[in-house]
């Protein structure tokens, strides 16, 4: 091994044999560069997700250990997240989630009537990332006006490899004072059937619990950030690779039925978070090694979702996978609360466009994927919409 550097290899067109090193030779490796310790084996990364009494959250869930001034859920531990979780989990049921399609389905059209399918375009901020986003603004009912803005400050964050780093620090403040100005006007007029943050801001009777205003921010903020960067590079992964199975693909548009399964193949073996982290609260023996409280262990998702001891013939794409017990949603009290709509997004989101470019062509001189600790995707995504079926 040539040294574990997750900002590097999430940006290189293929990390897996490295992925495949670490889990046949070094399924326990410690990164010296980074001081993580990092699992890549299914098992074991689906052994950390379901012990949330050894491996904590709570000091920050990314290599750098970059935390949140405001709670946020993904980086809470028992019985503070049990609280956040309860609060809000009436608002991200499955039915409340499939409501949405319609709109959903809106915003891709809307978005696509917008390009020029006879001209280059570039997919990223034309498509795949401005559709999650709007989907999500619209969902929490505080508009889009700011979305360069917000897109600016959200990478400073989600990207950062600093614990502390002040560009995070500022772009965070952004974001809360944002929310700040927007709050005070959904609390004057909340209506919990109209959006979101009503619903956060006046809980039915059900709910367990009521967030104080920091943790409706802290919430929003969370949703903003993941709810919006992981969907994005889902569907710009899902759009590669099937640009890159070009038979798949006109099946796909041919049978729009078979995406369900088709997406879920995607999310395994190009996981848009590729992994993220936890702190040990106490000694513990990993692999016949020791981890001592307060060091972090790394859980390589895109690793495990390729382990051959789970998924035969891991390497290959198969639309057909059932079961596909993927952890690109991870697994456990911090299971991605958005997987419904991110689901209906990318399954709506492809519809809309095989329906109209079943043959569209990328450019990959001009497609670039960015580097991130945690996340996989692309930064831009040049393509000829019109093109042969």
């Amino acid at each position: 091994m040539q040294g574990f550097d997750p900002h590097r290899l999430t940006a290189e067109d293929d990390p897996y044999p490295i992925y495949r090193e670490m889990r046949e030779e070094h399924p326990l490796y410690y990164s010296e560069e980074r001081e993580i310790w990092v699992v890549s084996r299914y098992a074991d990364v689906r052994a950390t997700l379901l012990d949330a009494g050894t491996w904590a959250s709570g000091q920050g869930t990314v290599p750098s250990g970059f935390l949140a001034e405001k709670p946020m859920l993904i980086s809470e531990d028992p019985p503070y997240h049990t609280h956040l979780r309860g609060a809000v989990h009436l608002s991200f049921t499955p039915r409340r989630m499939r409501a949405l399609e319609k709109r959903v389905r809106e915003i891709a059209v809307e978005l696509l009537d917008a390009v020029d399918p006879e001209a280059d375009t570039e997919l990223f901020s034309t498509y795949t990332d401005p559709l999650p986003v709007a989907v999500m603004t619209e969902l929490l009912g505080v508009g889009i006006e700011d979305r360069d803005e917000f897109k600016r400050c959200a990478d400073a964050i989600i990207h950062t490899t600093e614990g502390r780093g002040e560009a995070a620090a500022e772009a965070q403040r952004w974001i809360f004072d944002y929310l700040e100005n927007v709050l005070p006007e959904r609390a004057q007029d909340a209506d919990p059937e109209e959006d979101l943050v009503s619903m956060l801001l006046q809980p039915p009777p059900d709910a367990r619990g009521q967030l104080t205003h920091d943790e409706v921010v802290g919430f929003c903020t969370i949703l903003l950030l993941a709810g919006t960067e992981t969907t994005t590079n889902a569907l710009g992964n899902i759009l590669h690779l099937l640009e890159r199975n070009p038979a798949l693909r006109a099946e796909l548009a041919a049978r729009p039925e078979s995406l369900p399964l088709a997406i879920e193949e995607c999310l395994r073996l190009e996981s848009p978070v590729q992994g993220l982290s936890r702190v040990a609260s106490r000694d513990v023996e990993v692999l016949g090694e020791k981890i001592r409280e307060g060091e972090r262990l790394h859980m390589l998702f895109g690793s495990a979702n390729r382990d051959e001891r789970v998924f035969p013939d891991a390497e290959q794409l198969d639309p057909r996978r059932d079961p596909n017990p993927h952890l690109s949603f991870g697994l456990g009290i911090h299971f991605c609360l958005g997987a419904s709509l991110a689901r209906t997004e990318l399954r709506v989101g492809l519809e809309e466009l095989l329906a109209r470019y079943p043959g569209y062509a990328l450019d990959r001189e001009r497609s670039h994927r960015q580097a991130s600790d945690t996340n996989r995707g692309f930064t831009q995504l040049t393509a000829r919409l019109a093109g042969p079926a």
